[in-house]
């Protein structure tokens, strides 16, 4: 009989988390030491809250590394797997969980505004996953997964640049899976709906941003930053070795309805 008891193992893996200060980036931090990761570090353009991160993942007993990286510099991108790589020469994870929004009519949209949120949330994608692909395609093997959206998929108000952006992440997902489905490497994304995190506080506190947000949700409330970790987990263990080019929606049904 097969022995299915560590299918969801990432014992001694080496996981890169790209915007890994934020709040699902630290839930996800969290949850993959917890499952038994071998170094998770820690890539975000706020060193010092990386750090912290870091610095909390150590006191817990793991082994964790901070990193500065602009997901927008492909020097800088190369610059934070060399780092990664210093030490097993490997990623076995990568999770791009970087990503920034602007909530605004389109029309009142700056180009500077457009290509900043097009930049870090699909070309930043793009650049870590070809940095990092660089290594896993050398070794045979390895996990990527990046961070979609409910607006890979549906098209809501005052979201235009976002929804490109994250369309393009579902698309560049499956491109990538595609291309690299026989060496070794799977490529998927998890999507998820509003999750409650610092960088949508101050959007929700608004009128009654919150409500409105609920009632398109089945489930009747928003996400957390925890709701996003099992499927980090299951995505980047062994238990998804045959699962590619998969979009997951971590949304309380909001794609279902």
């Amino acid at each position: 009989m097969p022995d299915f008891r560590d299918l969801f193992s990432l014992s001694g893996q080496t996981v890169l988390i790209t915007g890994g200060a934020g709040g699902i980036g630290r839930a996800i931090a969290n949850g993959v030491a917890q499952f038994g990761a071998g170094t998770i570090v820690i890539a975000d353009r706020d060193f010092p809250a990386a750090r912290e991160v870091a610095l909390q993942l150590a006191s817990d007993g793991y082994k964790a590394e901070a990193v500065l990286v602009d997901v927008t510099d492909a020097a800088s991108v190369r610059l934070m797997v060399e780092e990664t790589t210093r030490a097993s020469g490997r990623i076995d994870t990568l999770v791009n969980c970087a990503g920034v929004n602007l909530r605004k009519m389109a029309v009142e949209l700056s180009e500077e505004e457009y290509d900043r949120i097009l930049d870090v949330n699909l070309k930043g994608t793009f650049l870590c996953c070809q940095a990092a692909g660089r290594v896993m395609l050398r070794l045979g093997r390895g996990k990527i997964i990046n961070l979609g959206s409910v607006s890979s998929v549906l098209g809501h108000p005052h979201h235009a640049p976002y929804a490109a952006s994250k369309g393009g992440v579902a698309l560049l997902t499956k491109a990538l899976a595609v291309e690299w489905a026989r060496s070794g490497i799977t490529v998927n994304a998890i999507c998820p709906a509003y999750i409650q995190t610092g960088l949508t506080a101050g959007y929700l506190a608004q009128a009654d941003h919150m409500q409105k947000i609920v009632r398109t949700i089945p489930m009747g409330r928003l996400g957390t930053p925890e709701d996003v970790v099992g499927a980090v987990v299951y995505l980047a263990s062994k238990a998804s070795d045959f699962v590619t080019g998969a979009l997951l929606f971590v949304d309380g049904g909001r794609t279902a309805d």
